[in-house]
């Protein structure tokens, strides 16, 4: 993939904050995705204690969401582990990795925040600027924002707001009986888009596939190669 160069990635926390800031109004949130053929997934794996990671992208068929192809590279990580800081830690070594990437996935998946972030650039949307492709957060847990809880039935879903009240992402059942996720736009594509693409990668799992795959891999990775 073509990896655009926007900023450099040697900052301090306080410079981060600066240009998540001068960034986030280019984020696009009208849709651009056609029917993808490809989607990707990313993830790192590290444990605490160290600077060692590796980073893992699998290429998911978009039709089956079986796995294409997959990537794997091992680096440091220096940057602290700041909430909202994020893509400042994980970024640098997941763009060394799609470099690689051939041929390019038409949607990526990330495992964190899009624009349901406090300065409106989270993971995903900051990768999505040096990508120039669309892509989606899809998180675990809220990092900013109200909601109320959806219906317990698979496909529920409630607003996640700001605190001026704009809806910043979606509060998503993608299971039955089973906790939401945190589905936000990242990148040229548009909240009602990323809903149905993540319930279209989920199948019997609470992640969908694009991010599951590439955490269960990378983590795969990582032991064999420790």
């Amino acid at each position: 993939m073509t990896i655009l160069s926007l900023h450099s990635w040697r900052v301090t926390p306080q410079q981060g904050l600066k240009i998540q800031n001068e960034l986030a109004n280019q984020v696009e949130q009208k849709n651009r995705l056609r029917t993808p053929q490809w989607i990707a997934g990313a993830d790192i794996s590290m444990t605490m204690q160290s600077k060692e990671a590796y980073a893992g992208i699998v290429i998911l068929n978009a039709r089956t969401l079986e796995i294409a192809n997959e990537y794997f590279i091992k680096g440091k990580i220096e940057f602290p582990y700041i909430p909202g800081l994020l893509s400042f830690r994980e970024a640098p070594l997941l763009l060394k990795l799609f470099k690689k990437v051939s041929p390019a996935p038409q949607l990526v998946f990330f495992d964190g925040q899009g624009v349901a972030h406090p300065r409106k650039l989270g993971l995903a949307s900051h990768m999505g600027l040096f990508l120039n492709c669309p892509t989606i957060g899809c998180a675990k847990s809220r990092l900013t924002g109200t909601h109320r809880e959806p219906k317990l039935k698979k496909g529920s879903r409630a607003r996640l707001r700001d605190k001026e009240g704009k809806t910043i992402g979606s509060v998503l059942r993608t299971r039955e009986n089973c906790k939401p996720v945190f589905v936000s736009v990242g990148h040229q594509i548009d909240l009602e888009t990323a809903i149905h693409w993540t319930m279209k990668c989920t199948t019997r799992y609470r992640i969908p596939e694009p991010t599951r795959l590439a955490h269960i891999r990378v983590n795969d990775y990582r032991k064999s190669h420790s």
